[in-house]
């Protein structure tokens, strides 16, 4: 008989960047921080592509092209968030695959795994622009959104600007991760500090930690990590490209489809970034020619002036 778990494609060869500090630091606190990894050519070039996928230089489902009129400042300043622009953009799926994140990912997704052999797996890119006075997103955890088999999902955040307490940064509570309990969510009572996504509940915000950081920084942080960003309530765009991964070996069960179970249900629409694809023999989905742009409060408030 076939072993199936054989039929595993090429490896993808990734370099090591971190010490064994860093590693620990990631697995007991559950995020870390690792600046300059995005040099300033590197940046400018994820923000030449945000201006043509924002423009809609790219042909696809969920936007239009841009009014020659409109300048690319204008543009921007509608858009919160841009899901999945991987799926058009070559740019950003470069990024996703980017040599020393993916480096960085081998070493920490699954480091709480034993056995674990540092294959890594993508499914989702975000692009939040979040101008001047929109809001941010209240607590949460991203694993309610994107479930795994082992809780290896990841989140990998790249400043492409300057993140500050008063543009907006990234908040986290510290070792939230460990327990792999996924608190409650209710509808939030602040709709001018967060968007409409609800709001996780039940625990001590008290002991949350900004993580302010300089444009080329990234951030990585565990699923389960209890995290969230308020309103940018400076003069400065906040822009933040945001690649969710996972373990290779842990399935998807990220929607089910008839005749599945939550236990054999794995989305297969994936990019291989490290190590080895143990489900390479089910084959990939092709994605969409489609994105989907967020707007906010701001935008609804700046159209009534």
């Amino acid at each position: 008989m076939t072993d199936l778990s054989q039929q595993t494609g090429p490896a993808i060869e990734v370099p090591r960047i971190l010490d064994a500090e860093q590693v620990h630091f990631f697995i007991e606190n559950g995020y870390l921080v690792v600046p300059d990894l995005i040099n300033s050519d590197e940046l400018k070039e994820l923000k030449d592509d945000l201006i043509a996928v924002a423009r809609g230089q790219y042909p696809c489902e969920g936007i239009d092209p841009a009014s020659p009129d409109d300048t690319d400042e204008e543009i921007l300043q509608r858009i919160l968030c841009i899901h999945q622009p991987h799926f058009i953009s070559p740019v950003i799926e470069k990024y996703i695959r980017h040599p020393k994140i993916c480096g960085i990912l081998g070493q920490i997704t699954a480091a709480h795994v034993p056995y674990w052999d540092g294959s890594v797996k993508c499914m989702q890119s975000m692009y939040f622009v979040k101008p001047p006075q929109f809001q941010g997103q209240a607590w949460h955890q991203d694993e309610i959104y994107i479930p795994t088999r082992d809780r290896s999902l990841i989140g990998a955040w790249i400043a492409v600007d300057d993140a500050t307490v008063e543009n907006g940064c990234l908040y986290v509570i510290p070792g939230s991760h460990r327990k792999g309990y996924l608190y409650p969510q209710h509808e939030h009572d602040n709709p001018d500090e967060f968007d409409f996504a609800p709001e996780s509940y039940g625990f001590d915000e008290d002991v949350e930690v900004p993580v302010e950081v300089k444009a080329g920084t990234l951030v990585f942080f565990n699923g389960y990590l209890l995290h969230r960003s308020r309103k940018n309530q400076g003069n400065i765009t906040r822009r933040v490209l945001v690649n969710h991964y996972c373990n290779a070996w842990s399935l998807l069960p990220w929607s089910i489809e008839e005749g599945e179970r939550v236990a054999n249900a794995d989305r297969r629409n994936i990019i291989p970034v490290s190590g080895v694809d143990p489900y390479a023999w089910k084959g990939y989905e092709k994605p969409p020619r489609s994105i989907h742009i967020r707007d906010c409060k701001a935008v609804k408030e700046l159209a009534g002036n």
